[in-house]
């Protein structure tokens, strides 16, 4: 098997998980939030798939979906272009907010085909590549695509874990 193909595999557990956490969730429990500086379902979605889409965008050479399909407008949210939710204070959090879980799932989606396809044509050499100089030691690509997979398996299962809670108070 090739280190692509586990790449691709895990990636497409994200993308189960992500469904998984957010499908049947109605706005007031995507944005609850179990204390005032806790983050809420749709924003741990949002922020992994920003992570997601702007790393492996800048490692591969590829635009963010977030702005060559159009996510930024669909989402309207009032943060920055390129914001990615990274070191969010809680004000910022609250600004995430979307009135669907398809919302969510349909960027999640097209950013996890642009990664699939970009993992799909990559070489064993490939994953040598420096991708980010500004790390000692240098950033490969193989390191940057196992730290944006970390990333996103640590905050889906925060997710999850928020909507059991969530399940948990209502039953």
């Amino acid at each position: 098997m090739h280190a692509k193909d586990i790449l691709i595999d895990a990636y497409s557990r994200i993308q189960e998980e992500v469904h998984a956490a957010v499908e049947g969730l109605g706005p007031d429990d995507l944005h609850a939030r179990p204390a005032p500086d806790a983050n809420s379902v749709a924003w741990l979605v949002w922020h992994l798939t920003r992570v997601q889409d702007d790393h492996v965008a800048d490692a591969s050479g590829l635009d963010q979906v977030w702005l060559s399909q159009g996510w930024e407008k669909r989402f309207g949210l009032d943060l920055p272009r390129g914001d990615t939710g990274y070191g969010h204070s809680p004000a910022k959090v609250a600004r995430v907010r979307v009135d669907s879980a398809d919302l969510l799932t349909g960027y999640y989606d097209a950013v996890h085909e642009q990664t699939l396809e970009y993992l799909r044509g990559l070489a064993a050499k490939d994953f040598e590549r420096i991708v980010d100089e500004r790390w000692d030691p240098p950033v490969t690509l193989a390191v940057r695509l196992v730290s944006v997979l970390s990333d996103d398996l640590q905050h889906v299962g925060q997710a999850a874990y928020l909507r059991g809670l969530l399940q948990s108070a209502a039953s």
